[in-house]
């Protein structure tokens, strides 16, 4: 068992993140000037781990490293002393060392010791002779180490403290709480202090520059410093975003998160500044016996976010939040490996009724997952996840090459039903995506009228003219153009003379319970009639009981859908059902 000296001192060496780095030309600086001054062909800064001695930097040795066991650098970390050698073939100590062994003689060590007072290794010089060692040679080796140890904290403090503001970061945080294990043990209360939204930041950035983002990070670190007793207990951690520890004897965190959210929301900006900071601070409790730094900064951040959401100045995490969190996170990283497995994701057809001949003539596509460890995952959950990352084009891909294989399946067994699939605003913005649709429509021999694309008219009116032109496109090549969730947008009349399509579909929100509902009668029945004096095909969804459905037939709607006609179901089902 380690004595709690070598424990601390192990610990100390490791958070340096020194052992097994590559050579770095400050420290080989070091080592060749000893190796001239002593007129020794062998120097080295040798760093003492657990059963070995690396050597950071080394001259006249081919090895990285040897073991500790009677090694004479083992010796100067265990005493923290200075150490010379005069003839190694002459001490019963390293007489059958391993240096002794390869021919070395003569051995002077001075300790590398950190401020805390832990040995980390030598700093060293050695010759195949023997030979005594000056006074001046000794000073001039303990100048040496002290070089060496100059070297290794500008190193480590240029990991771990911000240039800008001046604070310790988030690796230095991290370290700080490894190191409150080995000290003490209780509760403590993280603070994550976030000054502007995300949206706010990126408009700094444009508007004034990285520059006077930095100077603003500088001047509130200042601030701060001077207005907190425990100045030593906060950290930078970027995007204007700082980290205060507090200890478990305060009486009220929440007293204490308040007066600290004062505190910056009464800071004054530079008066250049266009944007008014909107501060908000998360609490994240922890037993520091339990604590690791990055899950610290993941929880209070995840609760300064809570704060912005819900329009509140501080709160205190919540696992509940964090866990739903961290189950979208596992679904937008799980999904790529869902779209490359033959199991998770499937689709599903709704039928749509043509109220004119009461039989189905089209479908749509709706695609589901399940997932090996969550179970079955709707598709309200992932898919407005996966729409806001890269992987829409993938699951876009995905749904379009199943589609297409289940037209080619249908049509080989006499089953004539188009196919409506659902795609996303972000992917008209794809350069190329009209034409990847006709290639792939082509190249299965599939005539485009048994192709329907779906989009919402939300994601139309917000995006680009280019994507208005891929529409254009579409249309023109035959391919049906349907507008989804009909009524739910600001500016329906607008688009309705813009937008290439031959369908709309009148929103669930205003068919459901039709029947008992004589305003949305109205509605529905105002909705109907202008598209189809504007050539629209009109699809009323949400249909739930025959009473809708009656009261739609009387009015001229063209198709209905919804579970009353059927629910969602497998492909072979849906075939049978167009057969009736």
């Amino acid at each position: 068992m380690l004595h709690d000296y070598e424990r601390k001192r192990l610990a100390a060496l490791r958070q340096l993140n020194l052992l097994d780095t590559s050579p770095s030309e400050s420290f080989d600086r070091i080592t060749r000037m000893a190796s001239k001054l002593f007129g020794l062909p062998i120097a080295a800064v040798s760093l003492t781990d657990k059963d070995r001695q690396w050597f950071k930097s080394r001259v006249g040795v081919e090895h990285t490293e040897i073991p500790r066991f009677k090694a004479c650098c083992g010796e100067v970390a265990d005493t923290s002393g200075f150490l010379v050698v005069p003839d190694l073939q002459n001490s019963p100590l390293y007489q059958n060392s391993v240096l002794a062994e390869s021919g070395v003689r003569f051995y002077a060590g001075a300790p590398l010791t950190t401020r805390d007072g832990y040995t980390l290794g030598s700093m060293c010089v050695l010759g195949n002779e023997p030979r005594l060692i000056t006074d001046d040679e000794r000073a001039l080796l303990q100048d040496m180490a002290a070089m060496v140890m100059d070297q290794i904290e500008l190193q480590h403090a240029f990991g771990r403290i911000d240039p800008v503001t001046g604070l310790p970061n988030r690796n230095q945080f991290v370290e700080d709480i490894e190191d409150l294990k080995t000290e003490q043990s209780g509760l403590r209360y993280a603070l994550h202090v976030d000054l502007f939204d995300e949206n706010q930041l990126r408009s700094l950035q444009r508007v004034v520059g990285l520059p006077s983002l930095d100077n603003l990070a500088h001047d509130i670190a200042d601030y701060l410093k001077q207005q907190l007793q425990n100045r030593d207990r906060l950290y930078y951690i970027g995007g204007c975003e700082y980290l205060y520890l507090v200890d478990d004897n305060d009486e009220d965190i929440n007293k204490t998160a308040r007066a600290l959210w004062q505190l910056v929301n009464d800071v004054v900006l530079d008066e250049s500044s266009p944007l008014l900071h909107t501060p908000v601070i998360g609490i994240a409790p922890f037993e520091i016996s339990d604590a690791f730094g990055a899950d610290i900064i993941r929880t209070v951040h995840s609760a300064s976010q809570d704060a912005r959401l819900a329009g509140e100045d501080v709160v205190l995490y919540s696992q509940q939040m964090d866990a739903e969190h961290r189950r979208r996170f596992t679904i937008l990283h799980d999904f790529r490996q869902a779209l490359e497995s033959n199991e998770q994701l499937f689709l599903y057809f709704q039928p749509r009724l043509t109220l004119s001949d009461n039989k189905c003539h089209s479908v749509e596509a709706l695609i589901r997952w399940q997932h090996p460890t969550l179970g079955t995952i709707s598709p309200a959950e992932f898919v407005p996840l996966v729409e806001s990352t890269s992987l829409v084009r993938e699951m876009t891909h995905w749904v379009l090459q199943r589609c297409i294989e289940q037209i080619n399946l249908w049509h080989q067994q006499g089953c004539s039903l188009q196919i409506a699939m659902n795609i996303s605003g972000n992917n008209l913005d794809e350069a190329g995506f009209a034409k990847r649709i006709l290639s792939a429509l082509k190249a299965a021999d599939i005539d485009t009228r048994w192709f329907e694309l779906e989009l919402t008219e939300s994601a139309i009116v917000s995006h680009s003219k280019q994507a208005m032109k891929q529409l254009k496109t579409l249309a023109e090549a035959g391919v049906s153009i349907a507008i989804d969730d009909f009524g739910t947008g600001y500016n329906t009349l607008t688009y309705l003379q813009e937008v290439p399509a031959h369908v709309v579909k009148i929103d669930t929100a205003f068919v459901f319970n039709l029947d008992q509902k004589p305003r949305n009668q109205a509605i529905v029945n105002a909705m109907v009639s202008m598209a189809q004096q504007l050539g629209y095909r009109v699809v009323a969804e949400g249909v739930e009981n025959k009473e809708s459905c009656e009261y739609l037939r009387r009015i001229g709607c063209n198709e209905i859908q919804g579970f009353w006609y059927s629910k969602p179901s497998p492909a072979d089902e849906c075939c049978a059902l167009a057969r009736i």
